[in-house]
C-alpha cells in the first residue's frame, strides 16, 4: 500500500491525518479503506461496480417518502424529524415503484457515514441520472446545504429525488447519486491548469480559456446530418433506471438540428441534451467537476451531473476525443445559444494518489470516448 493510501486507511480507523498528508480527492483504494474501517458503512455488502475511480455510488434504501416540498434540516435538525412533519405518504420501493414528474421524494440511503475529522464529502448525480433530467440531491442531518457533508459527520444520508421530464422506476439498490471524499482543499490553481494544458492538453482547441477553472463551450455546428442535440418529449412512458437499453430513442426524444446561423433557441422549461465543442481530458492525477453556470450571463442550467473521474478522455484508457454531454434547461424566458458560446467551467482537483482503476479502461464505462450521447437507458 502506498503512503497516501495508508494515510487514508489510518484515517478510516479514526487516526488523524498527519501534517505531511497532501490535500487531495481520495482514490478508490482509499475509499475501500474507509469502508473497511467503518467510516463508510452500509447494512448491505458493497456491490461490484459501486466503487468508481474517485467516488462511490450511493444506493436507495427500501422505503420512500413523498413530501410536500424540498427542505433542509438546518443546524441541529434531523431529516427524520422533518419527514414526520412534511411527508404526504410513505411507500415501499423494495421491488420497484414509480416516481412521478413534478413530485418531491426523499429516500433514506443504504450508506451512512462516520467521517474522520479531516475528511469531508460532496455528492452529485450520476451521469445517467442527469441525462434523464432527474433532479436529485443528497441531504445530511444538521447540514444547511445540499450535496455537502462536512468533515467529521456521523449519521445517515438521504436522497431527495424530483423527476423533471420522465417518470422513473426505482427500487432498493438503485444508484442515482455518487459521493466523493476530499482531504483539505485540492483545487488546482489557474497556473497549475496552464501547466497541465501545456503538457497534457486538458481541452482541445487553439487556446484554452482559463480563469477560475477551464471554460467549455457548446457545439452547434452539427454532424453530417446536422444533428446537434436532442429535446425531450413530454408525456412519455416511464424509464426504469436499472434497465439499460430498454427505451426507444424516438419515444422519448426528438432530434435537434443545426440552423443556418449555428444557433439554438432554448424554449423555457424544455430539457435538451447537447455536447461540448471541446474534447476533454481528465488525467489520472486529477478529478474534475463542472461548476454551475453563472446566471449573470444567461438564465439556464447546464450539466446536472458534474463529477468527472480520473481517466475520462485519457488516451491510454480509450478515451481520446471524449466530449462532455450537457444537460441543459432554460428558465423563464427563451434563450439563444450560439456555436462556441461558453456554457460552463471545469474545476480540476488533485488526487491524493493515482487511482487503482481509471474511468473507461478498467470499468467498461458507458460514456468513455463519447460524442453527443443519450443516457444508457436508450437504444
Amino acid at each position: 500500500m502506498t503512503q497516501d493510501a495508508k494515510t487514508a486507511a489510518d484515517t478510516a480507523q479514526q487516526t488523524p491525518l498527519g501534517a505531511a498528508a497532501a490535500a487531495g480527492i481520495l482514490p478508490v483504494q482509499a475509499i475501500r479503506a474507509l469502508i473497511s474501517g467503518g467510516a463508510l458503512a452500509s447494512g448491505e455488502p458493497t456491490e461490484p461496480g459501486q466503487l468508481q475511480p474517485a467516488s462511490v455510488d450511493l444506493r436507495l434504501g427500501p422505503k420512500a417518502y413523498r413530501v410536500r416540498a424540498s427542505f433542509l434540516p438546518g443546524p441541529g435538525g434531523a431529516v427524520a424529524d422533518r419527514l414526520d412533519d412534511l411527508k404526504l405518504h410513505e411507500f415501499d420501493i423494495e421491488h420497484g415503484a414509480v416516481l412521478e414528474t413534478g413530485c418531491v421524494y426523499v429516500v433514506p440511503l443504504l450508506e451512512s457515514l462516520k467521517l474522520p475529522d479531516a475528511i469531508s464529502a460532496s455528492a452529485n448525480p450520476k451521469s445517467s441520472t442527469g441525462r434523464l433530467d432527474v433532479f436529485t440531491r443528497v441531504i445530511a442531518d444538521g447540514v444547511s446545504a445540499f450535496d455537502l457533508v462536512p468533515a467529521g459527520y456521523r449519521g445517515p444520508l438521504y436522497a431527495e429525488i424530483c423527476p423533471q421530464t420522465f417518470p422513473i422506476v426505482v427500487r432498493k439498490g438503485s444508484k442515482l447519486s455518487q459521493l466523493r471524499f476530499r482531504h483539505g482543499d485540492p483545487r488546482e490553481s489557474d497556473a497549475g491548469l496552464e501547466n497541465l494544458q501545456a503538457t497534457q492538453t486538458l481541452v482541445s482547441g487553439a487556446k484554452a480559456d482559463i480563469h477560475d477553472g477551464i471554460a467549455l463551450s457548446v457545439a452547434l455546428v452539427g454532424d453530417g446530418e446536422g444533428l446537434v442535440g436532442y429535446r425531450a418529449r413530454k408525456h412519455t412512458g416511464v424509464v426504469d433506471v436499472d434497465r439499460p437499453g430498454a427505451c426507444a430513442v424516438a419515444d422519448y426524444w426528438e432530434p435537434v438540428r443545426a440552423d443556418a446561423k449555428q444557433r439554438l433557441i432554448l424554449d423555457p422549461d424544455q430539457f435538451y441534451i447537447l455536447a461540448s465543442k471541446e474534447a476533454v481530458h481528465i488525467p489520472p492525477t486529477h478529478a474534475a467537476e463542472m461548476m454551475p453556470f453563472n446566471p449573470l450571463v444567461g438564465e439556464f442550467r447546464v450539466h446536472y451531473a458534474g463529477f468527472m473521474d480520473p481517466g475520462f478522455g485519457h488516451s491510454p484508457a480509450g478515451g481520446a476525443g471524449s466530449r462532455v454531454v450537457l444537460e441543459v434547461r432554460s428558465h423563464t424566458v427563451p434563450f439563444i445559444l450560439e456555436d462556441g458560446q461558453i456554457i460552463g467551467r471545469l474545476v480540476y482537483e488533485r488526487m491524493m494518489e493515482v487511482p487503482e482503476i481509471l474511468y473507461g479502461r478498467d470499468l467498461g464505462s458507458n460514456y468513455q470516448a463519447q460524442g453527443l450521447k443519450l443516457s444508457k437507458h436508450f437504444r
